[in-house]
């Protein structure tokens, strides 16, 4: 046996790996099985080459534990290692000053393993002691390694007779956690679902076909309980296969391999497959949005992978911000990762990994729209919000996009910008030339306002997302002569003013008269009371918000835009009395100054009640009020 000290430049090293990557200590068993995958993965290289002559046999990963013994054992059938190779792989650190390297990476935990060359000392995160069982695939004796997680190594002869690595970890007291079977999966399924050697963790119970051929009442084979190996991997995963070798089927399977908690199936997907001037597969998926008001919710669920090692899900690095609310897989080997494989760093590579990834998404879209616009159309509504964030953060999205996007009016249909424009143009131009693209944000609450549109031939589109204040800017900015105004943010005549709006026909006083009732019985902190000359077929009174100030408001709400401060306002209002109402008159010609308050409060509750801003006490009085008028 031969006794040693590991080649590093201070004694430290160990106290110094425990220190620094225990925020991050599962990943020791992603390192040590990625690892195992390389080493047998080497050796299937080498038989394919005629270096090695053997059959490979069963080549599967096992991972064991065992509580007890407090230890984790992973053990493979690969290359192994002859006794040279074991002194030059694990006792030679690459480490240039430990101290030096503390100073650097204080509070950086995470960039520690793989650049320093620690993957296998990732181990020791979680041991007292680790010991290697290796015999190489060559014709040479079998080594055994020990350390109990200093610079003191041991090394002699092993009895181990069959080819690969055997690592045994005895766990240390605080890390126990790991010697649980729930613990060991959990870790083994986020890191190592889709690595390509097959991966066995114990054992599981199927249902399969009874061996001796009965039937059951139906007919059908007989199904009797099994134990078989639990492997916990799938070593093919659709990504790494032609898109001609799949169906929308397989996606779908593949999709709730990935998310099993999501009943719901994408809209459609992306195979991304290049291999030139970078290595990049994956699959993208388009999940259905609808209109969240909680983008974050939707974000991380990209997965990223390197040669089908899970990585991270937290892409922001590698695909623009807008195409983190997609879902599936990237795997790129091009991808530039620190020493703990997790955090990404922006090079030559990942720009253009990004920049095409970005046209792929905008040419599948274009494409969908020329192929099959109807789907398209069907598809709208949960691809919209994607669309609106994708064109308010990249500009080149954007340039491509803007000619797809729809909009839908009340009614249904589906037009892009510039047949809109062409379709409302002649009806919906305002006396300064602007076309006047109306919309409300709920039909429900504006239906009024959107009838009062309609009855004067007008078309009013719905834009409900919560990005659609920062979208309306945005094409405002883009398009020459176009104008949005929300349906509710004042009367139609002068949304779409065709000519200066006459005053109305009530005197100074009678003018005075009537703001002083209505301002009495109102919160003159919220409403703003202005008398306006409409028709007498409009509502006596009537509830507008400007669109400056609400667009300012949402934007600074929904973040990334509008006035500082702006979000946490208060909500005001304009409340528009039409003086040409039968309503009004009678308000104005009331003596009784109670019964003229009632009138008054009954009309403005009304207007309220249309915007769904009569709420509590207030709606209850008016439910009161109601009645008595009507005795």
């Amino acid at each position: 046996m031969a006794t040693g000290k590991i080649n590093v430049q201070a004694d430290n090293i160990f106290p110094i790996i425990k220190k620094f990557l225990y925020s991050d200590h599962e990943i020791f068993l992603r390192e040590l099985v990625s690892n195992a995958v390389d080493a047998t993965q080497k050796l299937k290289t080498l038989q394919k080459i005629g270096e090695f002559k053997e059959e490979l046999g069963d080549i599967k990963i096992e991972i064991s534990f065992d509580e007890k013994e407090k230890t984790i054992i992973i053990e493979d059938h690969g290359l192994g290692m002859t006794e040279e190779e074991v002194k030059k792989y694990l006792n030679q650190v690459a480490f240039s000053g430990a101290e030096e390297f503390v100073k650097k990476y204080e509070g950086q935990a995470e960039q520690i393993i793989g650049h320093f060359g620690l993957g296998f000392y990732s181990a020791f995160m979680v041991s007292d002691k680790v010991s290697v069982e290796t015999k190489s695939f060559k014709d040479e004796p079998a080594v055994l390694w020990e350390c109990k997680g200093d610079t003191e190594f041991k090394i002699k002869k092993s009895k181990k007779e069959t080819r690969g690595t055997k690592i045994t970890l005895h766990i240390a007291e605080d890390s126990s956690e790991f010697l649980a079977e729930q613990r060991i999966t959990g870790i083994l399924n986020k890191y190592c679902k889709f690595l390509p050697v097959e991966i066995k963790f114990g054992t599981k119970t199927e249902s399969i076909d009874d061996p001796s051929g009965a039937k059951d009442e139906k007919e059908n084979p007989k199904k009797i309980d099994s134990i078989v190996e639990n492997v916990i991997n799938n070593p093919n995963p659709a990504w790494n296969k032609k898109p001609a070798d799949l169906k929308t089927e397989d996606y779908n399977n593949f999709y709730r391999e990935l998310y099993p908690s999501t009943f719901e199936e994408p809209l459609f997907n992306i195979h991304l497959n290049v291999d030139f001037p970078f290595n990049l597969t994956g699959i993208l998926y388009f999940p259905k949005l609808g209109n969240t008001n909680n983008l974050q919710l939707q974000k991380n669920k990209i997965q990223l992978y390197s040669n089908q090692v899970f990585i991270t899900d937290s892409v922001e690095d590698i695909v623009p911000e807008f195409l983190t609310l997609l879902h599936g897989v990237i795997d790129s080997p091009d991808i530039p990762l620190n020493v703990s494989r997790s955090y990404l760093q922006s090079d030559g590579n990942v720009k253009k990994i990004s920049g095409h990834i970005t046209k792929k998404v905008a040419d599948k879209l274009s494409s969908m729209f020329k192929k099959d616009r109807a789907d398209f159309e069907q598809k709208w509504d949960d691809v919209k919000i994607f669309m609106e964030y994708g064109m308010l953060t990249e500009e080149k999205f954007m340039e491509k996009a803007q000619g797809i996007y729809l909009l839908k009016n009340t009614e249904g249909a589906y037009k892009t910008i510039e047949e809109f424009k062409e379709e409302i143009k002649e009806k919906q131009t305002d006396k300064d030339g602007k076309i006047v693209i109306l919309y409300a944000s709920d039909t429900n609450e504006q239906h009024s306002y959107i009838d009062s549109a309609q009855n004067k031939g007008y078309q009013v589109v719905e834009m409900a997302s919560p990005l659609s204040s920062h979208i309306v800017q945005m094409l405002e900015s883009k398009l020459e002569n176009v104008t949005f105004a929300r349906v509710d943010s004042d009367t139609i005549d002068k949304l779409v003013a065709k000519e200066e709006v006459a005053k109305h026909n009530l005197s100074e006083d009678q003018e005075k008269d009537l703001k002083e009732v209505i301002e009495s019985i109102i919160d003159k902190a919220a409403y703003t009371v202005v008398v306006e000359n409409l028709s007498e077929n409009d509502s006596p009174m009537l509830i507008t918000q400007s669109e400056f100030m609400r667009r300012m408001k949402e934007q600074s709400a929904a973040g990334g835009g509008g006035m500082m401060g702006m979000g946490n306002m208060p909500d005001m209002y304009n409340l528009i009395v039409n003086a040409n109402h039968p309503l009004t008159s009678k308000i104005l010609m009331e003596q009784d100054s109670d019964k003229k308050s009632k009138l008054a409060k009954q009309a403005a509750d009304l207007a309220k009640l249309s915007q769904g801003l009569l709420k509590g006490k207030d709606l209850t009085s008016f439910v009161k009020r109601s009645v008595e008028l009507i005795d």
